[in-house]
């Protein structure tokens, strides 16, 4: 039979021979990287008498194939439709074409397999065996996983190609989740009856647990005004399939159209319909929202109108989830399931890639994203953690050259940026941790560990989930499905917004009135951002980084203002930016001096030569640093150029004290070609 869910009509699909008994079926994946299948209008369906049957959606019989001794108890597509595994009461699992040709016997076994389901790379397959659950590879030789995992025999799995986690049921009357490393993520209570069925939402989101005469769905959405407990029950006329309340607005999808409600007005909503009636994921910014449905992906403002529909080569839309997407007012990010190293970046409003069109790569797959909300779209950053549970932080703005991608967290099991400033918050190990100024790794890294707050996580138990992060509240889910409630202090969000309307007077005083490390060495890491010196000089001075201080004040004197952008860049650890800002600048003596400073020779040397100036001065510093450490010069290029060159160090200093009076001079006397190198840089 089958449902029409909208109209609740029942048909017949087909009747089958009286002899055939039907035990389990399978539809054929619906598409793949946008593209409908051939056979997508066609299931799978096993039976009592050994075979197995593929049938159009119309209900004719296309291919009965003899497949196990016994009944065939289950049979599932891979995910790309390009193989069909089966097991059944002969304890034999066994792989076949798409057009029912047998491939491999894959196990074989003394008990019956009665259930089993494909890997979310199709490269292993799970199967039930009595009281285990075991993992095999497709290639033959590789390492099998296999654990105890009920106490009565498994009736039930299902493993999701999203989140990777397992469902199993058995006939101690219990259900239990599982990652694909067989570690028990939750077990539930014992029910009354065993559990004979469970099957994962396809967005890994939600999960069905079906007994006898008990259906469950493990979330649910509800509306409620938690400021003067007034309640609205909102009714729509079709059934309702995702909702989200964020930014002041409430999207609802239905099987037919979204609603969009104002939270200050529940009685007109906005309404438009929608193409397909399979919206998996609804995700808000500030300005705009995004529908995922089986078709595409759609920007909507909340007037209800089409921003973009961002495209990228083998896209599923029916597989993203919440962890693989992330929005902000002017971006987009979506993880590619194809390739989990790779973050496609789109603008918002075109819904063409971001810069040169070049996804963001990673050395190793990612397994969650997160666009912080906050700011000007040329400091966007993203934050994503790889299956390492490493957390890193990148700008997705990248300016022609390679953005540097830093690591800012380990064991990392879930995150979440705050809705109204860059502040980050997530879970690492045992400890709960925010990160106040994440981009302080681009700027001074010594100073992270002082801009974060941290407590222990040993309250939240296992595989907590991080539900959202508004003004200064966490909410955090359990695994158990409860909810808990955080509070960070209010004081650096307030530093984060006078830092943005350049109110540095009053972030001085705020971080005088709070009296806090941590807030201190936000503000330093904020100064130096923003080049705001005086500032940053009393910032350090407050933690007590005196080197800091002196190196800001060393700043202060240097002759014109692209040495103090060039040193300002250094003191961030940006070598390469520093050096380029200088030569277009035409301070050639004052790049090679900071190579010098750095001990990078050789570039010391190649610009000197190239430039035909300071050769003697690279020559000279480097024969007292190998003085210092009494060694010798072993180095070709070095011992080439020393040849016949005496060093006279009074010579030397002579030459350097002209160059700095003349970069006075044209400091001074300039301000156009100021203004110019500005634009430049």
């Amino acid at each position: 039979m089958k449902w029409n869910l909208l109209t609740s009509e029942t048909t017949r699909v087909v009747k089958l021979p009286d002899d055939i008994y039907p035990i389990d079926l399978h539809w054929f994946p619906r598409s793949v990287g946008g593209k409908k299948q051939s056979h997508a209008e066609s299931f799978v369906l096993t039976s009592s008498d050994g075979k197995f049957h593929l049938i159009s959606k119309l209900g004719r019989v296309e291919k009965s194939v003899e497949a196990h001794c016994g009944a065939v108890l289950a049979g599932r597509w891979n995910y790309e439709g390009t193989a069909l595994v089966t097991v059944g009461e002969d304890g034999q699992v066994k792989i076949w074409s798409k057009s029912g040709m047998l491939r491999s016997t894959l196990a074989q076994q003394g008990t019956p397999v009665y259930s089993v389901a494909w890997g979310p790379d199709s490269e292993k397959v799970l199967y039930t065996s009595g009281k285990h659950l075991i993992i095999k590879p497709l290639q033959p030789n590789a390492k099998i996983l296999q654990w105890k995992a009920h106490d009565g025999l498994i009736s039930k799995t299902d493993w999701n190609s999203v989140n990777d986690l397992i469902l199993s049921a058995g006939e101690d009357c219990k259900y239990k989740v599982w990652d694909s490393y067989g570690r028990l993520l939750y077990s539930s209570q014992p029910h009354e009856y065993p559990i004979t069925s469970v099957a994962w939402a396809v967005d890994g989101e939600l999960f069905a647990v079906g007994s006898f005469h008990t259906l469950r769905l493990c979330d649910k959405t509800g509306v409620h005004n938690v400021i003067n407990d007034a309640v609205d029950l909102l009714e729509f006329r079709d059934r309702v399939i995702k909702a989200s309340l964020n930014y002041g607005h409430l999207v609802v999808s239905t099987s037919l159209q979204c609603y969009v409600f104002s939270t200050k007005n529940w009685n007109t909503p906005l309404i438009f319909d929608l193409k397909e009636g399979t919206v998996s994921l609804i995700l808000q910014a500030e300005r705009h929202f995004l529908l995922v449905d089986g078709g595409g992906l759609y920007l909507y403002s909340y007037e209800g109108r089409l921003i973009s529909s961002p495209k990228f080569p083998g896209m599923r839309t029916d597989i993203l989830n919440a962890q693989m997407v992330s929005l902000s007012n002017d971006t987009l990010a979506v993880k590619d399931k194809a390739d989990e190293k790779v973050i496609y970046i789109f603008e918002a409003l075109s819904g063409k890639p971001l810069g040169d069109g070049k996804p963001l790569t990673h050395k190793t797959e990612i397994v969650e994203i997160a666009l912080d909300q906050k700011g000007l779209t040329s400091e966007r950053k993203i934050a994503f953690i790889d299956k390492n549970r490493d957390l890193y932080i990148t700008s997705v703005k990248r300016f022609g050259k390679e953005q540097k991608i830093v690591k800012i967290g380990t064991m990392v099991q879930t995150l979440a940026w705050n809705d109204t400033s860059n502040i980050l918050c997530g879970i690492q190990d045992t400890r709960f941790t925010v990160w106040y100024y994440p981009n302080t790794v681009y700027v001074d890294k010594d100073l992270l560990p002082k801009t974060l707050y941290e407590k222990d996580a040993s309250e939240f138990s296992k595989n907590p989930q991080i539900v959202r992060f508004v003004g200064n509240q966490i909410t955090i889910r359990r695994a158990d499905g409860s909810l808990i409630h955080l509070n960070i202090s209010p004081y650096p969000a307030i530093l984060h917004e006078y830092v943005s309307s350049s109110k540095w007077e009053d972030a001085v005083r705020l971080c005088r009135f709070v009296k806090d490390q941590t807030m201190w060495a936000c503000l330093a890491a904020m100064a130096i951002a923003n080049k705001d010196m005086a500032t940053a000089e009393i910032a350090y001075a407050s933690i007590g980084e005196i080197d800091k201080v002196q190196y800001i004040n060393s700043i202060k004197d240097l002759p014109s203002r692209e040495s103090r952008m060039a040193h300002i860049l250094l003191f961030s650890g940006n070598t390469q930016e520093a050096e380029t800002l200088l030569l277009q600048a035409s301070l050639i003596y004052q790049a090679i001096q900071v190579n010098i400073n750095l001990y990078n020779w050789d570039r010391a040397l190649e610009l000197a030569v190239k430039h035909k100036t300071h050769v003697d001065t690279v020559l000279a510093y480097r024969q007292k640093f190998l003085e210092d450490f009494g060694k010798k010069e072993t180095n070709k290029r070095f011992l080439q150029y020393a040849e016949g060159l005496e060093v006279d160090w009074n010579k030397i200093k002579a030459k350097i004290e002209m160059e700095i009076a003349r970069e006075r001079e044209r400091a001074a006397a300039s301000p156009a070609v100021r203004a110019s190198v500005t634009v430049q840089q």
